[in-house]
């Protein structure tokens, strides 16, 4: 291996270490901290797809579950939401960033960015409330493994408990309230973190040239 593909893969793999403790840090503050339920432990996932690609995206998003595993006591198959995630967001991210020059080139593709994001933003918590909630189904109804942690989503669930209505359709329409306010957080800052970095880094670059 060459100098510069060895050093780029250091690169990546500090910055996938970094992201995902910063995962862990916000997600703690937010839910332990400052009390506030929502997820977020993946927007520095999200940031590094944004920046990095598909392969570190989804090494962060792992990452970031075997922090929280180790610190919390406990495995369990949520992962899987959060991977699936970095793959919608690098499936439907934004091709371009914003122009230069021109006032109106500048607001055509700041429309087009926002069209994009917002998408994104629909795509990712629509998916993300279906799939945990069928992994929150089978997980923990189906196959009766006990919950050892509290969950955004339990003050929701309390509600609809009442109304009778099935376990599944519980899981998943619990998380959708949840998700509307985290998932926007998520792909919206993760993808200024990712371009306010890259900025920094082009402005060092061009210091030290």
């Amino acid at each position: 291996m060459s100098a510069i593909p060895y050093m780029k893969v250091l690169r990546i793999s500090i910055l996938c270490l970094l992201a995902a403790a910063a995962n862990y840090f916000l997600n703690t503050l937010s839910v332990h901290v400052l009390r506030i339920p929502l997820y977020l432990d993946t927007v520095f996932s999200a940031a590094v797809c944004f920046g990095a690609g598909l392969i570190p995206g989804l090494i962060t998003a792992l990452l970031s579950y075997i922090f929280w595993s180790i610190w919390e006591g406990g495995f369990t198959p949520f992962v899987i939401c959060s991977m699936a995630e970095v793959v919608i967001i690098w499936r439907l991210k934004p091709a371009g960033g914003l122009q230069t020059g021109d006032p109106f080139n500048r607001a055509g593709s700041f429309i087009r960015l926002l069209g994009s994001l917002l998408l994104l933003y629909i795509s990712a918590f629509l998916a993300i409330s279906v799939l945990g909630g069928l992994v929150d189904f089978f997980y923990h109804s189906v196959f009766s493994v006990e919950k050892f942690y509290f969950s955004p989503e339990d003050t929701v669930k309390i509600s609809l408990l009442r109304s009778g209505i099935h376990t599944l359709a519980m899981n998943i329409l619990s998380r959708i309230p949840i998700n509307v306010v985290d998932r926007f957080i998520v792909i919206f800052g993760g993808y200024f973190i990712a371009k306010g970095l890259s900025l920094c880094v082009e402005k060092t670059e061009r210091i030290f040239r």
